[in-house]
Protein backbone atom coordinates (compact mmCIF):
# COMPACT_ATOMS: atom_id res chain seq x y z
CA UNK A 1 0.00 0.00 0.00
CA UNK A 2 1.28 3.42 -0.90
CA UNK A 3 1.29 6.35 1.47
CA UNK A 4 -0.48 9.18 -0.25
CA UNK A 5 0.68 12.68 0.45
CA UNK A 6 -2.07 14.94 -0.76
CA UNK A 7 -3.83 17.99 0.53
CA UNK A 8 -7.56 18.56 0.11
CA UNK A 9 -8.98 22.05 -0.01
CA UNK A 10 -12.55 22.62 1.09
CA UNK A 11 -13.86 26.01 -0.09
CA UNK A 12 -16.95 26.43 2.01
CA UNK A 13 -18.42 29.66 3.25
CA UNK A 14 -16.49 30.68 6.36
CA UNK A 15 -19.62 32.19 7.95
CA UNK A 16 -21.65 28.98 7.65
CA UNK A 17 -19.03 26.74 9.21
CA UNK A 18 -19.19 26.70 13.02
CA UNK A 19 -15.48 25.96 13.36
CA UNK A 20 -14.23 28.32 10.70
CA UNK A 21 -10.53 28.65 10.30
CA UNK A 22 -8.63 31.93 10.14
CA UNK A 23 -7.82 31.21 6.48
CA UNK A 24 -11.26 32.40 5.39
CA UNK A 25 -13.06 29.08 5.45
CA UNK A 26 -10.22 27.10 3.93
CA UNK A 27 -9.86 23.76 5.68
CA UNK A 28 -6.87 21.59 4.93
CA UNK A 29 -6.89 17.84 5.53
CA UNK A 30 -3.76 15.78 5.41
CA UNK A 31 -4.11 12.31 3.91
CA UNK A 32 -0.71 11.04 4.89
CA UNK A 33 -1.65 8.43 7.52
CA UNK A 34 -5.08 7.39 6.25
CA UNK A 35 -6.05 4.03 4.78
CA UNK A 36 -7.06 3.67 1.16
CA UNK A 37 -10.79 3.51 1.98
CA UNK A 38 -10.53 6.59 4.20
CA UNK A 39 -8.78 8.48 1.42
CA UNK A 40 -11.51 7.55 -1.09
CA UNK A 41 -14.12 8.60 1.44
CA UNK A 42 -12.43 11.97 2.00
CA UNK A 43 -11.84 12.69 -1.68
CA UNK A 44 -15.25 11.61 -2.99
CA UNK A 45 -17.24 12.68 0.08
CA UNK A 46 -19.12 9.40 0.03
CA UNK A 47 -18.76 6.37 2.27
CA UNK A 48 -16.92 3.39 0.86
CA UNK A 49 -18.48 0.00 1.64
CA UNK A 50 -16.35 -2.26 3.83
CA UNK A 51 -14.42 -5.09 2.27
CA UNK A 52 -16.44 -8.18 1.49
CA UNK A 53 -16.48 -10.86 4.15
CA UNK A 54 -17.11 -13.61 1.64
CA UNK A 55 -14.55 -16.24 0.82
CA UNK A 56 -11.85 -17.67 3.01
CA UNK A 57 -10.99 -16.13 6.31
CA UNK A 58 -7.41 -15.20 7.01
CA UNK A 59 -5.34 -17.37 9.34
CA UNK A 60 -5.17 -14.47 11.77
CA UNK A 61 -8.96 -14.29 11.93
CA UNK A 62 -9.27 -18.05 12.31
CA UNK A 63 -6.74 -18.19 15.13
CA UNK A 64 -8.64 -15.45 16.95
CA UNK A 65 -11.89 -17.41 16.68
CA UNK A 66 -10.52 -20.64 18.15
CA UNK A 67 -11.24 -19.62 21.71
CA UNK A 68 -14.76 -18.51 20.81
CA UNK A 69 -16.27 -21.97 20.38
CA UNK A 70 -19.19 -22.23 22.73
CA UNK A 71 -19.76 -25.88 23.61
CA UNK A 72 -21.68 -26.45 26.84
CA UNK A 73 -20.29 -28.57 29.66
CA UNK A 74 -20.75 -32.34 29.35
CA UNK A 75 -23.55 -32.44 31.91
CA UNK A 76 -25.57 -29.90 29.92
CA UNK A 77 -24.52 -31.29 26.53
CA UNK A 78 -25.64 -34.83 27.28
CA UNK A 79 -29.07 -33.75 28.59
CA UNK A 80 -30.36 -33.68 25.01
CA UNK A 81 -30.13 -36.57 22.58
CA UNK A 82 -29.85 -34.55 19.38
CA UNK A 83 -28.81 -31.08 18.24
CA UNK A 84 -29.78 -29.53 14.91
CA UNK A 85 -27.02 -28.64 12.48
CA UNK A 86 -27.74 -24.92 12.94
CA UNK A 87 -27.22 -25.16 16.71
CA UNK A 88 -23.95 -27.03 16.23
CA UNK A 89 -22.78 -24.51 13.63
CA UNK A 90 -23.45 -21.71 16.13
CA UNK A 91 -21.48 -23.55 18.82
CA UNK A 92 -18.41 -23.69 16.59
CA UNK A 93 -18.99 -20.35 14.80
CA UNK A 94 -18.81 -22.01 11.39
CA UNK A 95 -21.22 -22.45 8.50
CA UNK A 96 -23.45 -25.50 8.35
CA UNK A 97 -21.95 -26.28 4.95
CA UNK A 98 -18.55 -26.71 6.58
CA UNK A 99 -20.02 -29.25 9.00
CA UNK A 100 -21.57 -31.14 6.10
CA UNK A 101 -18.20 -31.13 4.34
CA UNK A 102 -16.40 -32.42 7.43
CA UNK A 103 -19.03 -35.15 7.66
CA UNK A 104 -18.07 -36.37 4.19
CA UNK A 105 -14.35 -36.22 4.96
CA UNK A 106 -14.21 -37.78 8.42
CA UNK A 107 -15.65 -41.22 9.15
CA UNK A 108 -16.02 -40.57 12.89
CA UNK A 109 -18.76 -38.02 12.19
CA UNK A 110 -22.06 -39.80 11.64
CA UNK A 111 -24.99 -37.53 12.47
CA UNK A 112 -28.46 -39.05 12.25
CA UNK A 113 -30.65 -38.00 9.36
CA UNK A 114 -34.43 -38.00 9.38
CA UNK A 115 -36.64 -38.80 6.39
CA UNK A 116 -36.46 -35.20 5.28
CA UNK A 117 -32.64 -35.35 5.31
CA UNK A 118 -32.06 -33.00 8.24
CA UNK A 119 -28.93 -33.79 10.20
CA UNK A 120 -29.16 -34.22 13.95
CA UNK A 121 -25.89 -34.40 15.86
CA UNK A 122 -25.57 -36.52 18.98
CA UNK A 123 -23.40 -35.27 21.85
CA UNK A 124 -20.77 -37.83 20.81
CA UNK A 125 -20.70 -36.29 17.34
CA UNK A 126 -20.24 -32.85 18.88
CA UNK A 127 -17.27 -34.15 20.89
CA UNK A 128 -15.79 -35.59 17.68
CA UNK A 129 -16.39 -32.26 15.94
CA UNK A 130 -14.58 -30.54 18.77
CA UNK A 131 -11.57 -32.80 18.17
CA UNK A 132 -11.66 -32.20 14.41
CA UNK A 133 -12.05 -28.45 14.91
CA UNK A 134 -9.03 -28.50 17.22
CA UNK A 135 -6.91 -30.41 14.72
CA UNK A 136 -7.84 -28.22 11.77
CA UNK A 137 -8.07 -24.78 13.37
CA UNK A 138 -5.72 -24.73 16.37
CA UNK A 139 -3.08 -27.18 15.23
CA UNK A 140 -3.55 -26.05 11.62
CA UNK A 141 -3.38 -29.54 10.11
CA UNK A 142 -4.68 -30.19 6.64
CA UNK A 143 -7.69 -32.46 6.16
CA UNK A 144 -5.40 -35.30 5.10
CA UNK A 145 -3.12 -34.65 8.08
CA UNK A 146 -6.07 -34.72 10.46
CA UNK A 147 -7.30 -38.00 8.91
CA UNK A 148 -3.86 -39.55 9.35
CA UNK A 149 -3.68 -38.29 12.93
CA UNK A 150 -7.05 -39.87 13.75
CA UNK A 151 -6.04 -43.17 12.12
CA UNK A 152 -2.69 -43.38 13.91
CA UNK A 153 -3.98 -42.24 17.30
CA UNK A 154 -7.01 -44.31 18.16
CA UNK A 155 -7.02 -42.86 21.68
CA UNK A 156 -6.71 -39.30 20.44
CA UNK A 157 -10.23 -38.49 21.71
CA UNK A 158 -9.26 -39.49 25.26
CA UNK A 159 -6.04 -37.48 25.06
CA UNK A 160 -7.94 -34.47 23.73
CA UNK A 161 -10.44 -34.67 26.59
CA UNK A 162 -7.58 -34.94 29.09
CA UNK A 163 -5.87 -31.88 27.63
CA UNK A 164 -9.17 -29.99 27.63
CA UNK A 165 -9.82 -30.80 31.30
CA UNK A 166 -6.28 -29.77 32.22
CA UNK A 167 -6.78 -26.44 30.43
CA UNK A 168 -9.96 -25.87 32.43
CA UNK A 169 -8.11 -26.66 35.64
CA UNK A 170 -5.33 -24.25 34.67
CA UNK A 171 -7.89 -21.50 34.06
CA UNK A 172 -9.50 -22.18 37.42
CA UNK A 173 -6.15 -22.03 39.22
CA UNK A 174 -5.25 -18.79 37.42
CA UNK A 175 -8.56 -17.29 38.61
CA UNK A 176 -7.74 -18.29 42.18
CA UNK A 177 -4.25 -16.80 41.84
CA UNK A 178 -5.69 -13.55 40.50
CA UNK A 179 -8.15 -13.27 43.39
CA UNK A 180 -5.39 -13.59 46.02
Amino acid sequence: MKNFSQINFDFTDANSAPNSSPAGGLRIKSLKNNSENEIREIINNEPVPPKSTRGRKSLKTLSGEIDLINIPEDEILFQRQYYAIGEVAEMFHVNASLLRYWETEFDILQPRKNRKGDRHFRPVDIKNLQLIHDLLRRRKLTIEGAKDFLKRNKKSQERFELIHSLQKMKGFLLEIKASL
